[in-house]
């Protein structure tokens, strides 16, 4: 997903060419989905003769600031964007819109034209984004729980080195809970261990104090050179792990093998000949994902894990009904199979929202966007439909006979 450097970079292109402009027409697509609790037409009135005064960005969440609230605020999910047309805007890589497709585009959620002409849109692919209009973004959840912000706000080398002493799960799992830093997500997380030469089931209260010095270090360092180019990847450091970590293939950094493991439920780069594991693993760190049965971290900080086994004993002490039942069929939204290719998971945990909740658990409802809209047909309206097909199959078998 999005992490700090991408959001970062969307907020500095909105300062530059957005500040100061007023909003002259707003369009808010009806995806009840990723637009939070709100209609599209209360939202686009909220907006229209607003003044842009300034961007704001705390861990990977940005907001705009008008010159009256309320205020749009966006968290990115897996693939949001923002676009600013005409400019180049850095996007995270599985976010991509083409330069020739529609503008704005069918993925667009948030589109706003400002007074001068200039275009901002957000997009979000596969729809895992939040945005939300709220009277003041900084003081209510998700933003509120938020730990600080890990470019803007670097605990003292003494107060990381006291904190991680406290805490007895792996160093990559803490490193992801937003409650406790905000702002590094996967590849960052995989980039600074690796820079420190941390194994990623390294327990955080098992570290010297000299690995404590270079992760806090790295930290500081990754996302400053990854912020001062825009978080554009092709100006990253040639021996960042980064440009070899995606795949989840075999492959080589620097000379030396790449391995992957599952911690926290997230998939793991690094490199096992310079990141080693010293001691015990902490406990439940490395079950293998499957669907949305094995242990998952709330990615804004809730830091809830939940195991399979807790699940599945749930399940056991639930009477079963009398009498047979049907089970009822899987079905896949159309969202998740236009855009859920092998490559935009291969890294980030597909299966969950961003907020940490099973997706398949959501009622989808319908999808809808800016540039296509659509209602897609009822469940019971389908049922109706399968069942009268099913009975005319039964009646030509039986004159074919």
């Amino acid at each position: 997903m999005p992490e700090l450097p991408e959001v970062e970079a969307a907020r500095r292109a909105i300062e530059e060419h957005c500040v100061g402009k007023v909003i002259k027409k707003a369009v808010i697509a009806d995806d009840t989905k990723v637009i939070d609790g709100v209609s599209p037409s209360d939202f686009e009135a909220s907006l229209l003769g607003k003044t842009i005064l300034s961007a704001h960005r705390k861990g990977k969440h940005l907001w705009l600031r008008l010159d009256s609230p309320p205020f749009p605020a966006f968290h990115f999910g897996m693939a949001g964007a923002i676009y600013i047309k005409g400019v180049a805007v850095t996007n995270y890589k599985r976010s991509m819109v083409n330069d020739d497709d529609e503008w704005p585009s069918k993925y667009s959620k948030f589109f706003v034209e400002l007074d001068d002409g200039v275009d901002l849109s957000f997009t979000d692919k596969r729809r895992f984004a939040k945005v939300s209009l709220l009277e003041d973004p900084a003081s209510v959840p998700p933003i509120s729980k938020l730990g600080p912000d890990a470019l803007l706000e670097p605990m003292a080398l003494d107060e990381f080195i006291e904190s991680l002493e406290k805490k007895k799960l792996a160093i990559k799992t803490l490193l992801l809970d937003q409650s406790y830093i905000s702002g590094i997500g996967n590849w960052v997380a995989d980039e600074v261990l690796y820079q420190a030469r941390i194994h990623p089931n390294q327990s955080a209260a098992t570290l010297s104090k000299e690995s404590c010095a270079a992760l806090h270090k790295s930290i500081q360092e990754v996302l400053k050179r990854a912020v001062e180019v825009d978080a554009e990847s092709n100006s990253f450091p040639e021996e960042w792990l980064f440009h070899f970590r995606w795949g989840k293939r075999p492959g080589q950094v620097n000379g030396k093998e790449i391995h992957f493991i599952t911690t926290g439920g997230r998939t793991s780069a690094f490199v096992p000949e310079l990141q080693k594991l010293t001691g015990a693993e902490p406990k439940n760190q490395n079950s293998k994902r499957k669907g949305n049965d094995n242990k998952k971290m709330n990615d804004e900080g809730d830091g809830e894990l939940v195991s399979k086994t807790e699940k599945t004993a749930d399940i056991k002490q639930k009477p079963k009904p009398k009498g047979r039942s049907k089970k009822p069929s899987k079905r896949k939204s159309k969202s998740e199979d236009e855009d859920g290719s092998d490559e935009e998971a291969e890294n980030d945990d597909a299966s969950d929202d961003d907020n940490g909740r099973p997706e398949g658990n959501k009622k989808m409802g319908k999808k809808t966007n800016i540039g296509q809209r659509f209602d897609a047909a009822s469940e019971p309206e389908k049922s109706l439909k399968q069942t009268v097909q099913s009975s005319r199959n039964g009646r030509r078998r039986k004159k074919a006979k």
